[in-house]
């Protein structure tokens, strides 16, 4: 497969989806953004805002979400639109890369969480990177296995990257080694 058939799906928000979107960028992988009016994005590259009826397709419980990932989602309308738009971002991608923390549960921390839960109930190849651990891990499909520094390869055109705001060097590093790995070497 040739670079220009890559896509990569995400939402162009500071943090773990800017880092995804400029790595993107520079090793030639066209990329799609989606977000929602008023949301602060880093990236203009590939936006794709999503109206009122499209948002409503990804929409969810935020009930079943909190049972599901063992904590509580405040009914604010921003939260809402923002797993909305993860809806789309894990939907249009057929491997998933996040970059995070895996707690204690098994589940991801914050709102990225649901992008990761979403992948495993959609059966789709997911990896985390988690930050605290320094090491990218595999959902298994009914564990995480720790990738014990092997950083995965981009094998499908469409994939997904989406994560945390709070993006620490390593998580950078890790993010430019998938690309690098994926797209520069043979």
């Amino acid at each position: 497969m040739n670079k220009s058939d890559f896509i990569l799906f995400s939402g162009a928000a500071p943090g773990a989806e800017a880092e995804f979107g400029a790595c993107a960028e520079r090793h030639g992988i066209e990329e799609v953004n989606f977000t929602f009016e008023g949301h602060t994005e880093a990236r203009r590259r590939g936006i794709r805002v999503l109206n009122h009826e499209e948002l409503q397709a990804g929409d969810v419980s935020l009930e079943y979400v909190s049972r599901l990932m063992n904590r509580r989602y405040t009914e604010s309308p921003t939260l809402r639109k923002i797993l909305q738009t993860l809806w789309y971002q894990v939907n249009n991608g057929q491997e998933i890369y996040v970059l995070g923390a895996i707690l204690e549960d098994g589940h991801v921390r914050g709102g990225t969480g649901w992008g990761a839960e979403f992948a495993k109930l959609c059966n789709k190849p997911l990896f985390v990177f988690d930050q605290e651990k320094d090491s990218w891990f595999e959902w298994t499909g009914h564990d995480w296995k720790d990738r014990n520094g092997d950083t995965p390869r981009i094998t499908h055109p469409h994939f997904t990257g989406t994560g945390t705001r709070a993006v620490t060097e390593n998580g950078k590093r890790a993010i430019e080694d998938l690309f690098t790995k994926s797209f520069e070497q043979p």
